[in-house]
């Protein structure tokens, strides 16, 4: 009998652990949506882009994704973004599609042009870069040796 109330005891230290360490997560963490005006951007590739991934500027996070849908008509992604009301984004703004890291997910990343006249509730962002594919572009690093003048072992100044 007294192992069974030891075993309990313990689960239940386990489990206040758990709850603490993922309450302490949520609130490190910048999981908060950010009100603001809406924007929206067009990208040829989304990928990594969901409802909630942080848009940031200079690395500091202004606002957050809110929707992204596809266009049927150009077939690229268009995505609206909720931007921080404080933040006035000049109208020739640009954005990308950017990793977190080797092994994160994507964020926006919004570059400020030098225009006097600013982005208003509503308005679209019209110079973007989509995401880039590491790995495609590892794959073609690795498998463009033969292209392009690539040596095949015969010397190419003498006809075959």
């Amino acid at each position: 009998m007294r192992k069974n109330v030891i075993e309990t005891i313990i689960g239940a230290v386990v489990l206040l652990v758990a709850v603490v360490f993922v309450a302490f997560a949520f609130t490190s963490t910048d999981l908060q949506r950010v009100d603001g005006y809406k924007v929206v951007a067009r990208f040829d590739d989304a990928s990594g882009i969901t409802p909630g991934t942080d848009v940031k500027m200079s690395g500091v996070k202004i606002g957050t994704v809110l929707e992204q849908k596809l266009d049927p008509k150009t077939y690229f992604a268009d995505v609206t973004m909720s931007i921080a009301e404080e933040i006035a984004l000049p109208t020739d703004t640009s954005a990308r599609v950017v990793p977190e890291g080797l092994l994160g997910g994507n964020f926006v990343e919004l570059e400020p042009g030098a225009s006097s006249e600013t982005l208003s509730a509503g308005g679209e962002i019209q110079f973007t870069q989509g995401a880039i594919n590491v790995i495609d572009l590892v794959g073609r690093f690795v498998f463009s040796g033969n292209e392009g003048g690539g040596t095949t072992g015969q010397d190419s100044t003498i006809p075959p």
